[in-house]
């Protein structure tokens, strides 16, 4: 029986949102490579001698070439120093390419979700909802007192008060209503 942990209602053990593996790039031999560079080096000068010649200007030819070398291994760096490209969202079955999800509206629809459906039944509410209002009460003592639950449960019942810790403790736990996890929430806010 799983606690319902903040993993759960973060939904990390989903694994809805996976990388896909990385394609192997066919690689061209470096004959082919320095083959092209060079015709399109040498197509880039016959252009822009006869732009130039067409204007009236010269330019060393020499210089000229330097300098489309030069251009030609600035775009091949910036190409090599590129971020990979981010991971792909997981598509459905026929599905196309699928829209960008925002990660954080995702959860806090999974949270409303999972809210909404903790206040019909109480069970989901005992596994859902109450775990991580332990976690976060835990978490709030440790912070602020150096204590959780477990390690001095006298000072922390103290701390929370008799009613949270008999709803975060208790064998019984019954569905809270609105006005009640409020009441709580402001609870441990104040710790």
């Amino acid at each position: 029986m799983s606690d319902g942990g903040l993993d759960e209602l973060f939904g990390a053990a989903d694994g809805r949102v996976a990388e896909e593996r990385e394609t192997v790039v066919k690689r061209r031999s470096p004959i082919v490579t320095l083959i092209g560079n060079a015709a399109v080096i040498g197509l880039a000068t016959v252009v822009v001698t006869a732009g130039l010649r067409a204007l009236g200007l010269t330019i060393s030819l020499l210089l000229l070439i330097a300098l489309l070398t030069g251009l030609r291994l600035l775009i091949h760096a910036v190409a090599v120093v590129a971020p990979p490209p981010g991971p792909r969202l997981r598509s459905g079955i026929g599905a196309e390419t699928p829209p960008a999800v925002d990660a954080l509206r995702a959860t806090v629809r999974r949270w409303e979700r999972n809210l909404d459906q903790a206040h019909s039944d109480p069970d989901r509410h005992a596994r859902n909802v109450l775990p991580v209002l332990a976690e976060l009460a835990d978490e709030r003592l440790r912070l602020r007192h150096g204590i959780t639950r477990a390690s001095d449960p006298r000072r922390a019942r103290e701390l929370l008060g008799d009613d949270l810790w008999a709803t975060l403790s208790g064998p019984g736990r019954r569905a809270l209503k609105a006005r009640d996890v409020e009441t709580y929430l402001d609870a441990m806010e104040r710790l």
